[in-house]
């Protein structure tokens, strides 16, 4: 049966809605405009068939000195799951599907936009399934596609809203291609859009590994290894940035989710950044992902806002 909220406000499903010459119209109900907009429901990833595989540097060390307890990784997303409950946030599940061992990390297979949900194209064999079942979440729901890319590999920790208006999209090379990153730069820069785009090594995976807005103006950055041209243009924009130290970052711990009003859901393990949210006021809800993320991604990684108010 269809989702219960699949006509809220009158957006009804559609396979590609964008406006070939831009001004594309906004979603009347679902969408987001930013990454830390007052977070309402959220698409999250089932985790009974998650496996640990060589998929990333950071897999593949703990599969050589300490390979991921699945089932303490299944606890731990159970308590993630209380966490956005605990927030007010409407928590829906794409349906499991047993081929799929890395579905626990939905923001890789979509992303989403204040026109609708854009469905990527995934670079590895373990992960090519997801944007079928991506598609399927959002024609239950009754949520909008507003394009499907095509040009090349893309994934959505890739997509990187910094405001309303602005993204910085991210190319490895590896996970997502620089033909497809002018494919959904084109689309943007038609909705005017400011797109800025960044190159890094494919060490890093993903910008949101390197990059998370925390609210408005203040971000979560690993200067150690974000591009120097990145941090000036942040700043430039008169960003605050709370440095997240390298060796954080790369057991995820930049790698957080904003719920909006100064809430923020971050990896236990992640004390400078935790801190100096406190420092600020910010409600931290710390989590233990160490298990899950020995499987190669974090917190931000697990989720895809389905729903923010705008800003």
């Amino acid at each position: 049966m269809p989702d219960s909220t699949a006509n809220a406000g009158h957006d009804h499903f559609s396979l590609g809605r964008r406006s070939s010459s831009g001004g594309t119209a906004t979603l009347n109900y679902w969408g987001a405009n930013s990454e830390y907009g007052v977070l309402r429901d959220v698409l999250l990833g089932p985790v009974a068939n998650l496996r640990h595989l060589s998929t990333s540097s950071l897999s593949r060390k703990y599969l050589r000195e300490a390979p991921a307890n699945i089932e303490v990784a299944k606890q731990q997303h159970a308590e993630l799951v209380d966490a956005y409950r605990h927030f007010d946030v409407n928590v829906h599940f794409q349906a499991e599907d047993p081929a799929l061992a890395m579905q626990i990390y939905t923001r890789d297979s979509s992303f989403m936009t204040p026109y609708g949900a854009v469905i990527t194209n995934m670079a590895n064999w373990w992960r090519r399934g997801e944007n079928y079942a991506a598609i399927r979440s959002y024609q239950e729901k009754g949520i909008p596609i507003y394009e499907m890319i095509t040009a090349g590999h893309f994934e959505g920790g890739d997509f990187n809203v910094i405001e309303p208006g602005c993204v910085l999209i991210g190319c490895g090379g590896e996970r997502t291609q620089d033909e497809a990153v002018q494919q959904v730069k084109g689309w943007f820069d038609q909705e005017g859009w400011e797109t800025r785009v960044t190159y890094f090594d494919p060490f890093y995976v993903h910008i949101d590994l390197m990059v998370v807005m925390i609210a408005e103006k203040l971000a979560a950055v690993c200067i150690d290894c974000t591009p120097p041209d990145v941090v000036q243009w942040l700043r430039d924009k008169n960003i605050e940035i709370i440095d997240v130290p390298f060796p954080d970052t790369v057991t995820l711990g930049c790698n957080v989710m904003s719920m909006g009003n100064d809430r923020v859901i971050v990896p236990k393990h992640s004390r400078v950044l935790i801190e100096n949210l406190k420092a600020r006021g910010f409600e931290v809800a710390e989590m233990d992902m160490s298990e899950v993320s020995k499987t190669g991604g974090g917190i931000h990684c697990m989720a895809q806002a389905l729903r923010r108010d705008a800003v």
